[in-house]
């Protein structure tokens, strides 16, 4: 049985009957910034969706348009200089972009939260965690202080932080950074939302409290059953725990696929790149593998394919064409289910 499926025949949290629908649809979704130099356009024509209990993974490198498309659908966008000209963010079938201020703000945090990728700079550092984390239920529920003290240490205890009943009066920096992390997801689970979007919840992190961190998101994804989106730059953070990913290049998705699939058989070549640059234990003495050039300035985006300056695979069809996302398919033209790639010589890369 499907996500969808299971999503078909399980109750909506309002108790209504739900559709099936993914609770989150991105859709032809465009944001640009108004600058003195000109228009950089962040995000061009996004699509794509989560459901619940399914995790999906948006990579990419700096600037590629991921962290502003979670903005985009959190409502946090500064505008101006921001601006959102064209596409659709539907959760649970309704248009955010159409909604007031203040239906957003019912939304932001009881059925969308976000986790920041730091943690420091996102807590109040003249405010205690338990005070911060308290916060949500004193606003959100009209909760006493005693009673939101009190969910505050629960939160705690539920993200594994030691002693929290000692702990919960305690100031941000008198955490390390993976408990400050735990602290984040305590805060983006303090409503118990439907959706979570963690931005690089793993940076500036030790190797052994990424795992960590990244093992406790999957644990209380099922144990809720919440849709998760995870944007990262680094393919190793979400290979065991992402069932989905897509990969942004230019403010574009370039390449969809299943986990799996897409480590086993990259369709776009900048994907191939992004595989090819992991460390690998087999290459142990090796020159470690570079994509060629940087990410294009996005007030002056190449014409054609935005990835053309830098592909070894490009032709003149890639300056001058940009291409769609096309369905993958096999050598006999099966397709493949949940893969795309924005390039006009997906076949050579995937098939070799």
């Amino acid at each position: 049985m499907t996500i969808i499926d299971e999503m078909a025949e399980r109750p909506a949290p309002d108790g209504s009957q739900d559709t099936g629908r993914p609770l989150l649809e991105v859709r032809d979704l465009h944001v640009e910034f108004h600058t003195r130099d000109g228009v950089a356009k962040a995000v061009n024509g996004v699509n794509y969706s989560v459901s619940a209990g399914e995790t999906l993974a948006v990579l990419g490198e700096s600037g590629s348009g991921k962290s502003v498309t979670a903005q985009a659908i959190m409502g946090i966008l500064d505008m101006p200089p921001g601006r959102i000209p064209k596409g659709e963010i539907l959760f649970r079938g309704q248009d955010m972009l159409k909604m007031s201020n203040e239906e957003r703000r019912k939304i932001r945090g009881s059925k969308i939260a976000m986790i920041f990728q730091d943690a420091l700079s996102s807590l109040n550092p003249v405010l205690s965690v338990g005070y911060q984390l308290g916060e949500m239920f004193r606003v959100h529920q009209g909760m006493s202080k005693k009673d939101a003290k009190a969910k505050a240490i629960e939160l705690m205890d539920r993200v594994k932080i030691p002693a929290a009943k000692e702990r919960v009066g305690d100031y941000p920096h008198q955490f390390s950074g993976g408990m400050r992390q735990r602290i984040m997801i305590a805060m983006a689970l303090a409503l118990e939302p439907d959706l979570i979007i963690a931005d690089e919840p793993t940076t500036a992190l030790d190797v052994t409290v990424q795992a960590q961190v990244m093992d406790l998101l999957a644990e209380l994804q099922r144990e809720y059953n919440m849709g998760l989106i995870l944007i990262t730059h680094d393919l190793g953070v979400v290979a065991d725990v992402a069932d989905k990913i897509a990969v942004m290049y230019a403010g574009r998705i370039v390449e969809t696929a299943p986990v799996h699939e897409l480590y086993k058989r990259p369709a776009h070549p900048y994907t191939k790149g992004l595989l090819d640059s992991i460390p690998r234990l087999d290459q142990k003495g090796q020159e470690l593998y570079a994509i060629k050039g940087l990410p294009p300035n996005l007030l002056r985006i190449p014409t054609g394919c935005a990835f053309n300056p830098r592909c070894p695979q490009a032709q003149d069809v890639c300056r001058t064409d940009i291409p769609t996302l096309h369905p993958v398919t096999e050598r006999d033209g099966t397709e493949l289910a949940g893969r795309g790639s924005a390039c006009h010589f997906w076949k050579e890369t995937i098939h070799g």
